[in-house]
């Protein structure tokens, strides 16, 4: 198990590019399973949860080649699906929860897909109902073992339906997307997520020989095709990572440029940001932070207190409402954070407010922060990352305290966010790993 040491209280600068986004690459990895021709994938992380991934589908069959540090060829011709019923797969699947959006394209061309219960981040209740309503609608026969927490569909050929989903489940729309551009016949699903990352799945689709339409929209209609080819696809910036890197810069009153972000896709991230007070310039594709010894947060026009609350796209992302606490710590003024899925990822405020941090925790849902305005800074402590955007969020803090502070179980930072030391070390963060 590895630990972080962070000596806080410095200022960074210079230039930081963000790795491809980890919530697409997770699906489109998994649509590689609809062809048997060569499928290249550009600007893929080197992180925990991909290489997962990808080694889940060398042991699939699926010839897989590196071309460059972030480049990949696939080509899933030889797929043996015994594997998908093994004692290997139940261990290995169970340990990401990206493993769930294999079961749409298994199922779709092989007329079978399995599942563990997957894993991923302790943060609160996350079901899979709409995952499996979804392919049911479709046609397919669903089982479960509940002894070994085992999921299976299987049809030997989905038809197309209309389906209202009960939520706008990013990975749930993906998985059925990817089971129906195979089905015969029609399928339109209406409340759809409409993220970017689940519009580069529909948009990469659609050149493999897919047929769908209203993509960005929350009514998706997709006409079955009987076979998919190849293509080549670049993933996205990852836009959980550039809103973490507009919070550090704020925390650590550093002027920073953050390159290559692809603005038209981050939606209400910079706005948000703005609302706390941080000052971020557009300059070409990059995000450039002047340095800021203060920032305020806003207040509405009526002049009550500022709401920071999730919501599906194109609202702001659950994944940056742990950022947007810790900056607001520093920040002049208050603001309540209301996180509406999960009900446990708020718990991490504990740690935060151990350092020093004016934070009530309202319930599972809900934080109230009082900025300090930077006139009281953090103390440095020692903690425990407890899931991905918690992780980060604290290590945040840990930049912007005062000493040194210890962190540990960072593999959970590790899944999400690539060569991290070496890149904030880039920036003049005083920061090492220690095994």
């Amino acid at each position: 198990m590895a630990t972080f040491k962070v000596e806080g209280g410095h200022q960074l600068q210079g230039e930081i590019t963000p790795q491809g986004a980890k919530n697409e690459v997770l699906q489109i990895l998994c649509a590689v399973l609809l062809t048997p021709e060569k499928v290249t994938i550009e600007n893929i992380p080197n992180i925990i949860d991909v290489n997962k991934l990808i080694d889940i589908l060398r042991d699939l069959g699926v010839k897989v080649h590196q071309l460059s540090e972030h480049t990949y060829e696939f080509q899933a011709d030889e797929v043996d699906v015994t594997y998908l019923s093994s004692d290997a797969f139940k261990e290995d699947g169970k340990k990401l929860r990206g493993s769930i959006m294999l079961v749409g394209p298994m199922l779709a061309r092989f007329g079978k897909g399995y599942i563990p219960k997957p894993g991923g981040d302790k943060i609160g209740r996350r079901r899979l109902d709409t995952h499996f309503e979804g392919l049911i609608n479709l046609g397919a026969a669903f089982r479960y073992n509940k002894e070994e927490h085992f999921y299976g569909v299987e049809s030997p050929r989905l038809q197309g339906a209309d389906m209202l989903l009960d939520e706008a489940s990013v990975t749930g729309t993906a998985n059925i997307v990817m089971a129906a551009v195979l089905a015969k016949g029609t399928t339109t699903i209406y409340n759809a997520a409409c993220e970017p990352y689940l519009q580069q799945l529909c948009n990469m689709l659609n050149r493999m020989g897919a047929n769908i339409t209203g993509v960005g929209s929350n009514l998706l209609t997709i006409e079955g095709v009987d076979a998919l080819g190849g293509t080549e696809h670049r993933i996205l910036p990852d836009m959980i990572e550039i809103g973490s890197w507009i919070g550090m810069a704020a925390m650590t009153k550093s002027e920073l440029t953050i390159k290559n972000v692809s603005w038209k896709d981050l939606g209400q991230i910079p706005r948000v940001f703005k609302k706390l007070g941080i000052k971020l310039e557009k300059k070409g594709d990059d995000i450039y932070i002047p340095q800021q010894d203060s920032y305020e947060i806003e207040s509405y026009i009526d002049g009550s207190m500022l709401t920071v609350s999730d919501a599906p796209w194109p609202g702001f992302t659950p994944d940056l409402l742990s950022i947007v606490l810790v900056v607001a710590t520093q920040a002049k003024g208050t603001v309540l954070v209301h996180q509406k899925m999960f009900e446990s990822r708020l718990f991490f405020v504990d740690k935060l407010i151990d350092m020093g941090a004016k934070v009530i925790l309202c319930d599972p849902h809900r934080a109230t922060v009082v900025g300090m305005n930077h006139q009281s800074t953090l103390k440095a402590t020692t903690m425990t990352s407890p899931d991905i955007r918690a992780g980060i969020s604290l290590l945040i803090a840990a930049l912007s305290a005062k000493g040194t502070s210890t962190i540990h179980n960072v593999e959970q930072i590790d899944r999400g966010y690539q060569n991290i030391v070496e890149r904030l070390q880039a920036v003049g963060a005083k920061i090492e790993r220690i095994n």
